[in-house]
């Protein structure tokens, strides 16, 4: 029997390559978080040069808008790295960001088509987190699939009461 017939341990247990739709996932909240990350230092040289009417008020905005921009940030970091846990603050991250959309397409003024781009982003971004692909990459179960496949092998056997 050949190698290729019999895969070994290594090749069995080779890690599948990263979905795109879970790599565009992690994309989209990078950029996400990129976008936080500016505004917030933008808001805190406002506070800081005194632009702004209240600095303190702009300064703190700044400085928390910064460390909201870690969320999306560090799911992004997590989904490419396949890490279960990041699916959740991604999640949170698209679904924060509708309520911000809605309030920008409602304003008249040039945060409309901001407003359009967000609200796009974070559907998107949605659709892809939900993906079966993105679920099976990170190896996140559904409802009655806790069971590990072994598991499942040795009690397959053995019948219920």
């Amino acid at each position: 029997m050949s190698s290729e017939q019999n895969p070994t341990p290594e090749t069995a247990d080779a890690p599948r390559p990263r979905p795109k739709r879970l790599t565009y996932a992690a994309a989209l909240c990078a950029l996400e978080g990129l976008a936080l990350l500016a505004g917030g230092i933008w808001m805190l040289v406002l506070g800081v040069t005194g632009d702004t009417g209240d600095r303190q008020q702009a300064v703190t905005g700044g400085i928390t808008v910064l460390v909201l921009a870690l969320l999306p940030l560090l799911a992004a970091r997590g989904l490419l790295l396949r890490r279960g846990w990041s699916r959740g603050p991604a999640v949170i991250t698209q679904i924060m960001a509708l309520p911000v959309a809605y309030s920008l397409l409602q304003a008249d003024s040039v945060a409309i088509p901001a407003g359009v781009v967000l609200a796009v982003v974070a559907v998107t971004a949605l659709v892809l987190l939900v993906s079966p692909a993105t679920t099976r990459a990170l190896g996140i179960r559904g409802p009655g699939r806790a069971q590990e496949p072994a598991e499942r092998r040795r009690t397959a056997g053995q019948r219920q009461p």
